[in-house]
């Protein structure tokens, strides 16, 4: 039995390999609220829709200039942003148009139809002031949802948004970095959030802006957004998780930068978010690249919002934990996620290239995980992790509330080289519930400085490199 399931999963990633890449932008652009909407198509080895995104080339362009934007002054230059955010989108669909130099600003609040244009040499310095992320929007932190400082670029409710060119977006980090410390204030507050979120408390009452929390903001959250293009642009430092899909859908990440250093700084977020292509972007993080979400407990029960439908190839990732995480917020359950021909830089230092977490309180569930052709130097740990017991801070701070166990299963590995690891895969079911259908095929490493495979609780577990 076993070498049969082996064999059709070795069929399938042939097939995966071999399939025609159709992942091209349809000739024909529909209209759409009078943008072009482009349709792109993504090989992947699942059931994977078009992903629809705007096409802002034909619209009229605002630059700021134009509406009081003046160098060094953090005020005009923000109400100038606004006004031709606010005409673009009264245009149905305009580019806002950022031009050389460094322009200081407060928050950015996105509307539908409006385009983001950052030209070469362009800088939004985002300032350090929290006060200027104020008044607190809807927002989430690690999972469950609250009104919050706001994100420094914020989309709420929007459809056909982008951030787009060859500028920068940087976050000022003077104060946001004496918060990456977690200090009692801090840690009381995620406990009434915590008990909030458990006890179905409305959203709106859930106010986490106070002299204590210090929930620090998203640098970009496309929240509850359709057809959404983030291209071409840097993004350095992040006073939280860099780029933030939250219940979003057709997304496109294409040729971005990204380099933040600081605490809780991934890459990009997809949470409760489907229909994602990431691709041709460059990595360089102080957490994991690429962490797939699905939210936390009781609201992601309540919101029942599945993340699926993603795929990253052709990724560079410099520094970070993980290549790619999933979880430990996942309790909307996360499917259908495809990484391949993606580089992990020789000196990276990486924990897992793929790490699948959760804990007893998590529920949902996580299944079709595909990795294939991944090149990585050395990595701390080991190549696939699965740990069914993670819980950080909060296996003490508070009590689990509600048992839920997490589903795993299907996980194929595939053509994937690193050069020194303490294990090739670490996998902890647990006994009520064991993890079902590991397959790792051409997994390799130079060196292995413990053992090949460390497991507890797995059926059908497949290699052929033992």
């Amino acid at each position: 039995m076993r070498k049969i399931v082996f064999n059709i999963t070795s069929m399938f990633l042939l097939c995966l390999l071999g399939c025609k890449d159709t992942s091209n932008k349809n000739n024909s652009p529909s209209k759409e609220e009078g943008l072009a909407i482009t349709e792109v198509t993504v090989k992947a080895p699942f059931d994977m829709p078009n992903i629809k995104i705007p096409d802002f080339s034909s619209t009229k362009a605002f630059v700021i200039t134009d509406y009081g934007a003046v160098l060094g002054d953090k005020n005009k230059t923000t109400a100038a942003i606004h006004k031709a955010i606010d005409l673009a989108n009264k245009n149905n669909g305009g580019r806002v148009i950022i031009p050389s130099g460094e322009w200081l600003t407060k928050a950015i609040h996105l509307k539908s139809h409006v385009n983001l244009h950052l030209e070469a040499g362009a800088i939004l310095l985002f300032s350090e002031a929290p006060n200027d992320y104020l008044p607190a929007v809807h927002s989430t932190w690690e999972g469950m949802e609250c009104y919050n400082y706001s994100p420094l670029i914020y989309a709420y409710n929007c459809e056909n948004v982008a951030i787009t060119g060859s500028g920068e977006l940087k976050a000022k980090m003077d104060v946001w970095q004496t918060w990456f410390s977690r200090p009692e204030g801090h840690m009381q507050n995620l406990k009434e959030l915590y008990f909030m979120a458990a006890n179905n408390t409305p959203v709106e009452d859930r106010q986490m802006v106070n002299d204590t929390a210090h929930f620090r903001p998203q640098f970009i959250q496309f929240n509850r957004c359709e057809k959404v293009l983030l291209e071409g642009v840097t993004i350095t430092n992040s006073p939280f998780w860099t780029i933030h899909p939250y219940l979003s859908k057709d997304i496109v990440i294409r040729e971005v930068k990204v380099y933040a250093h600081g605490h809780n700084n991934d890459g990009v977020d997809p949470e409760m978010s489907q229909n994602i292509l990431i691709e041709d972007c460059v990595f360089d993080q102080g957490d994991d690249a690429i962490a797939v979400k699905s939210g936390r407990n009781q609201d992601a029960w309540r919101l029942n919002t599945p993340a699926k439908n993603i795929v990253m190839r052709n990724c560079l990732v410099k520094n970070g934990h993980q290549l790619m995480a999933i979880g430990s917020e996942l309790s909307g359950g996360i499917e259908n996620v495809f990484v391949e021909n993606s580089k992990v830089a020789p000196d990276a230092k990486m924990f897992h290239l793929v790490f699948i977490k959760t804990n007893e309180r998590r529920g949902g569930y996580v299944k079709n995980i595909i990795v294939d052709n991944i090149e990585a130097g050395a990595v701390k740990n080991g190549i696939l992790g699965i740990e069914t017991d993670v819980l950080y801070q909060w296996r003490d701070l508070v009590p689990t509330i509600e048992r839920k166990l997490t589903p795993i299963q299907d996980v194929f590995l595939s053509n994937i080289k690193a050069s020194n690891v303490d294990y090739v895969s670490r996998i902890l079911g647990q006994e009520e519930l064991p993890i079902k259908h590991v397959v790792l095929q051409n997994v390799v490493a130079d060196t292995i400085r413990s053992q090949n495979h460390i497991h507890e609780h797995i059926l059908d577990f497949e290699t052929n490199n033992d």
